[in-house]
């Protein structure tokens, strides 16, 4: 695979709610089931936020992968994912099984590290304006009982070098 090219890094913004996810995304949460500890709590869900901006989740281009910051075992799991998806390559290059893979986006536990990122940044539901974290946090927006994670379409079509 590291003889292939490596992709740039990309987001594509969703705007329309769809019937299914694409196939990439279903191979992605077969590969989830196969080799994470977890479970899956959907791809799918129609949220339009305007009349041409949606959650990914709505192009079926998200997932959110139960795993719980507050059990050890499965915040340890959670890290184990991000840290394979964002570690560098043997060529030194950045987030590169995320980049193979499609992945535009993931948030856990109050982080969110978006395509093009140097690592895990605070996620803005999390923290004030001057970054306090912010108290009486509702545990799934705050993303603590779940991984969500996006594809691009690249990812999405299954038409990356992964």
């Amino acid at each position: 695979m590291i003889d292939k090219p490596l992709e740039n890094y990309r987001y594509d913004y969703a705007s329309e709610c769809r019937s299914n996810p694409p196939k990439g995304m279903r191979a992605f949460e077969k590969g989830m089931r196969q080799n994470v500890r977890g479970e899956s709590w959907g791809i799918m869900r129609c949220e339009k936020w305007g009349p041409n901006s949606a959650s990914l989740h709505a192009e079926g281009r998200a997932i959110d992968w139960h795993l719980d910051a507050r059990n050890r075992a499965e915040k340890r799991e959670a890290r184990k994912l991000i840290n394979l998806l964002l570690e560098r390559d043997r060529r030194g290059n950045k987030a590169a099984l995320a980049r193979r893979m499609g992945v535009q986006g993931l948030i856990f536990n109050c982080h969110a590290w978006w395509s093009g990122m140097d690592g895990m940044g605070q996620y803005s539901y999390c923290f004030t304006d001057d970054g306090k974290k912010k108290k009486h946090l509702d545990p799934t927006a705050a993303h603590k009982d779940h991984v969500h994670i996006e594809l691009n379409w690249e990812g999405a079509r299954k038409n990356t070098s992964f």
